[in-house]
């Protein structure tokens, strides 16, 4: 007769052999659902590109409350998707992509080109004076110090978007639109510390609160555009951006290097 196996002969070795395997496949698993999170996450991230394209095709069609809409879902999209990322450890688990490149793509789209092209096309801004913004907010993105060890952005951040977003609903006069862009375009290159949300210094739970309120207001006033003028309902959200001016120059102000 055959030798006994190892199993056989010693149960316990069995049991162990058994109990490895399944240690192996549960870090199996583990490890690829880790991985589709992450990649879940940059998808979410790369989502708000299309949102975008969709936007500019809205823009194209004249149809400016869908415009605007879809400005608000890739505006509600970038503010989740960094804390989506911390959460899922994307840089950890996916190390061959860099999401920071990608989060930097899809924002200079919506958060500069769509709502640029958004205020030259409702005739708000000249074709010419469009370059401004395009031109600063390059640079914003491209620059080494876009962001401050101390995690503010430095330089106005190229909330474009925002911006586009007010002209439309209080429908300002394009002298006023013009001289509001090139204002804050040369804000761009001004050594300003801007507040990042998702990491300020003090009352980030009660900022981010205020935020959703400020969408949900946003979205209605843009919604019901001509519903809720007599409500000022536009220019009562002006409060939210106000604010994160305020807080911006009270926690960051003017950026001094040591000397």
């Amino acid at each position: 007769m055959g030798e006994p196996d190892r199993a056989t002969r010693n149960p316990s070795a069995g049991s162990e052999a058994h109990s490895r395997g399944d240690a192996d496949r549960g870090r199996s698993r583990d490890e690829a659902r880790r991985r589709g999170l992450a990649w879940g996450v940059h998808a979410f991230t790369a989502s708000g590109a299309v949102v975008g394209a969709i936007a500019l095709l809205a823009i194209g069609a004249g149809n400016w409350e869908q415009a605007a809409i879809l400005m608000l879902v890739a505006l509600a999209i970038d503010s989740a998707d960094g804390t989506l990322a911390r959460a899922a450890r994307v840089r950890e688990v996916l190390p061959a992509i860099d999401g920071r490149r990608l989060d930097d793509m899809v924002d200079y789209l919506n958060y500069v080109i769509v709502p640029v092209v958004f205020l030259v096309a409702a005739g708000y801004l000249h074709p010419a004076v469009a370059a401004a913004p395009i031109l600063a907010s390059a640079y914003g993105f491209s620059q080494e110090e876009a962001k401050t060890e101390d995690d503010f952005f430095l330089g106005f951040p190229s909330y474009w978007n925002i911006v586009a977003l007010y002209i439309w609903l209080l429908d300002v006069s394009e002298l006023t639109a013009t001289l509001v862009v090139v204002a804050l375009a040369i804000g761009v290159f001004v050594p300003l510390k801007y507040l990042y949300p998702s990491k300020m210094p003090a009352g980030k739970t009660a900022m981010a609160v205020l935020g959703i309120a400020w969408v949900i207001g946003a979205s209605i006033a843009v919604v019901a555009r001509d519903a809720t003028a007599p409500w000022h309902l536009a220019e009562a959200t002006l409060a939210y951006p106000a604010l994160y001016l305020g807080l911006s120059f009270w926690f960051g102000g003017l950026r001094r290097k040591p000397s």
